[in-house]
């Protein structure tokens, strides 16, 4: 049986969240949100950004192709109009990928 807040989940991260969570500037998110088309985050009255999850897919997305694969923006932008989501897949199975691997080397390291 799950727990009542196992199911409460955030639907809205703000930019400083987001940033956090890429390591990287809110300035760059902003940019980023200027150059790629995918990514319109919902804005408060006030024109508070506020971050879907898919928001946040779409920009780790950007952020595996410019930042960890070197392409530039144009490049990365005709990848995603090219192969959209199977581009958002391949970058969520890295994703997991890494996560399995650093599990396995925490658990190297607690067996030394």
């Amino acid at each position: 049986m799950k727990l009542m807040s196992d199911e409460i989940e955030k639907k809205y991260y703000s930019i400083g969240e987001v940033a956090v969570l890429l390591d990287v500037a809110p300035s760059l998110i902003r940019f980023w949100e200027s150059q790629f088309d995918i990514v319109k985050p919902r804005k408060s009255k006030k024109g508070v950004r506020q971050y879907t999850k898919e928001d946040i897919n779409k920009l780790q997305t950007i952020y595996f192709l410019v930042k960890k694969r070197g392409f530039t923006l144009q490049g990365a932008r005709e990848m995603l109009l090219k192969k959209g989501e199977a581009t958002q897949d391949m970058v969520q199975i890295i994703k997991e990928l890494e996560e399995v691997r650093n599990f396995f080397a925490q658990l190297k390291e607690k067996i030394k």
